[in-house]
């Protein structure tokens, strides 16, 4: 296989390897289904080996072909990074950037973003989804997405841009009401709102035992259960005691609408807020300018970054 073949034939592998069929990796490269498989079936030929195995319904990377496409990608990289080196010269990054995040975490730290990537990068037009879905980012065409936790799919970059710790709150005047909990025996005699994800499972207030063990618990009292993205203003209407994300309670405990509870006994977790976008193969200078502004911003966000420390000030006493 010569040069000129070569490189077509590479692109149709990663392509179908990302996207997970021969059809959507024809449509990414703008060439016929047929024309992906003889590329890749060239390549198996050239290199004496299979690198998918193929059934009517599924295509898998054997051994081979994990280990080639890693390196292809670095091979692909310094590719894009030449072509992007001389684009940047002369482009501005224009075009649509898709962005899928959750509606607690994208209202408060992305869409505040906005204004300054678009007066940095006015070319660019964001659509900007809020879904507490997790998305497929390559096979439902999003550019990049804001997400807790690490990347599973090796296919995608993540990039942690702050903490995602937990926190129990509740407001003054509820604590005035029914007191102040000491310790986690006192929970059954406070209301509490729950947390249910899309799955269904309500989500457990986490504890540490005095061997240094955890357990799980689920008050007793649950007077409502709610989504993520509303616990933080469920537990600023008085409701009563929310398990609540930091980043979100930060400014409420600062200005006292919400006071921290059994800060020392309860879990605080050890997420993280992590962007998420394809490989650096696939990866468009409308979308590199994105994540680089996004990064930057995000890692100056004093509530991404607050510590479980920096709470105890506004702990009830």
């Amino acid at each position: 296989m010569d040069a000129a073949q070569r490189v077509p034939a590479i692109l149709s592998f990663v392509q179908t390897a990302d996207r997970g069929s021969f059809a959507a990796a024809a449509k990414a490269l703008g060439i016929s289904g047929a024309a992906v498989s003889k590329n890749v079936a060239s390549l198996e030929a050239s290199l004496g080996v299979r690198l998918l195995n193929r059934t009517t319904r599924v295509q898998r990377l054997t051994t081979e072909g994990e280990a080639f496409l890693a390196r292809a990608r670095v091979a692909i990289d310094a590719l894009d990074a030449a072509v992007d080196a001389v684009a940047a010269q002369r482009a501005e990054p224009s075009g649509r950037v898709r962005i899928s995040c959750p509606s607690n975490y994208g209202q408060h730290f992305l869409l505040p973003l906005m204004p300054g990537l678009r007066a940095r990068h006015p070319g660019l037009t964001v659509e900007l989804d809020f879904d507490d879905r997790r998305v497929d980012l390559i096979a439902q065409g999003y550019d990049l997405a804001l997400r807790g936790g690490n990347a599973t799919d090796s296919s995608l970059v993540s990039r942690p841009v702050g903490r995602l710790e937990m926190l129990l709150v509740a407001t003054p005047a509820y604590l005035a009401s029914h007191g102040v909990p000491r310790r986690r025996a006192d929970l059954p005699s406070h209301d509490v709102a729950m947390v249910r994800f899309l799955s269904g499972e309500v989500s457990p207030w986490t504890f540490r035992e005095p061997d240094g063990s955890t357990v799980d618990i689920w008050p007793e009292r649950c007077v409502m259960t709610i989504s993520t993205g509303a616990a933080v203003e469920t537990a600023r209407i008085g409701l009563g005691i929310v398990q609540v994300g930091l980043p979100q309670a930060w400014p409420l405990l600062k200005s006292g609408e919400l006071k921290a509870l059994l800060v020392d006994e309860h879990v605080a977790g050890d997420r993280e807020l992590a962007l998420h976008y394809p490989h650096r193969a696939l990866v468009a200078p409308r979308v590199r300018a994105t994540v680089d502004h996004l990064v930057a911003q995000l890692a100056s966000s004093e509530a991404l970054h607050v510590t479980r420390e920096a709470v105890r000030p506004y702990a009830a006493s």
